[in-house]
């Protein structure tokens, strides 16, 4: 278990975009047998939906955005009054998770979700999320293997909530749209007519890095091409003194 913990923050210090934190977790889960999680953050996002890093199937976390399940998910109702772990859609001990939610389950588990160990958490500065481990078979297996390490799930749920939760903090808002501190420094250069590879070198980072951070920010921007990005930025004026000075 000390090896698992040490691989996994190890890991996690390198984490600063959605598909590092869900990479990880992944790997690291495989050690306990659990192939599924969903990290849910409650966090003001333009589109008001939370912050979710998950491996769920694709399509259904799309369509439980869209639907906008969150708002009355009796799994996270119950997160946002209390701070134990807690078992569905079975627990006995939850008769409400099943009176309010059997449709929701019923969806979750057509897309292979079937069963699900829940950890609430309630940070010092008020912030609630939660980290669910699911498994697609209703099995006796799950549940003792969550019974067994819910001390060491805990702990991961928490390191990965204080990590993405910083990460979330330094962001900066363009346009009402959260952008990382590494996506906005690579659009930066990009306004000055850097190229990637260029940017990669004053950056100390790979092209391809470059690249998928700029993607990144089309995709937020929901436009096609890096100079859209750039004029919605500065018709935005956001704030940028905390960019290296030294290398403008």
């Amino acid at each position: 278990m000390q090896t698992t913990f040490e691989e996994f923050m190890e890991r996690l210090a390198k984490c600063f975009e959605e598909k590092d934190f869900r990479e990880t977790m992944s790997v690291t889960l495989t050690r306990f047998n659990i192939s599924k999680f969903a990290y849910v953050s409650f966090v003001k996002t333009k589109s008001n939906n939370p912050k979710v890093i998950t491996n769920y199937p694709d399509k259904w976390a799309a369509k439980y955005l869209k639907n906008t399940y969150h708002r009355f998910d009796p799994v996270l109702r119950r997160v946002g009054s209390s701070d134990e772990p807690f078992h569905w859609p079975t627990e006995d001990n939850a008769p409400d998770l099943a009176k309010h939610g059997s449709f929701l389950f019923e969806e979750a588990a057509a897309f292979g979700i079937c069963r699900g160990f829940t950890i609430p958490i309630h940070d010092r500065g008020g912030q609630v999320a939660a980290m669910t481990y699911a498994a697609d078979e209703a099995d006796d297996e799950f549940l003792q293997t969550t019974r067994d390490n819910t001390q060491a799930l805990q702990l991961l749920a928490t390191c990965l909530h204080i990590k993405a939760r910083d990460e979330t903090s330094n962001a900066k808002l363009v346009d009402g749209v959260h952008l990382t501190n590494r996506e906005l420094e690579c659009l930066q250069w990009a306004s000055r007519g850097k190229s990637a590879g260029v940017t990669a070198e004053i950056l100390g980072i790979k092209t391809r890095t470059v690249r998928f951070h700029l993607n990144n920010v089309r995709r937020k921007f929901n436009v096609g091409s890096i100079n859209q990005a750039i004029t919605i930025m500065a018709v935005s004026r956001p704030d940028l003194t905390w960019l290296h000075r030294d290398k403008l």
